[in-house]
């Protein structure tokens, strides 16, 4: 995995089912915010990359749900890279709770052209950050 991001995320009523619990469905908005940030903290904000043709799409996505988050948590989604291909790349994401960790994910996303819906390579400067950033331990 390379260079580990963390981003903060404050659990509010909305994200709650009726016991108080986070909705398991909210876990992939938490996740696709920390992979917003992440890309944001590299320079790339997501709606240049529209406005330039380029979208990411998620593939796949496997989460292991461990425990539960809860109504004011404040929650830490880690975001790292797991694997990089030219036109696809693959995440993993925890979600932690001080230092116990409520969920681990991995999510495959591809590089596309919005307007076509089809796999592009990822642009250069991009996948050169990526594929410069340093490992991390698990």
């Amino acid at each position: 995995m390379s260079a580990l991001f963390q981003f903060d995320v404050r659990v509010y009523y909305e994200d709650t089912d009726a016991a108080g619990i986070v909705y398991y469905a909210n876990y992939l908005r938490f996740l696709e915010r920390g992979r917003t940030e992440f890309l944001r903290s590299l320079g790339h904000d997501q709606n240049v990359l529209m406005q330039e043709g380029i979208a990411f799409a998620v593939r796949s996505i496997a989460a292991e749900y461990l425990k539960p988050a809860r109504l004011d948590d404040l929650l830490v989604i880690e975001t790292s890279i797991a694997s990089l291909g030219r036109a696809q790349l693959s995440f993993a994401q925890r979600v932690r709770r001080d230092h116990e960790l409520l969920l681990d994910a991995k999510i495959r996303v591809a590089c596309i052209d919005p307007a076509r819906g089809r796999p592009i390579p990822m642009p250069r400067i991009l996948h050169q950050q990526l594929s410069a950033l340093p490992e991390t331990p698990q």
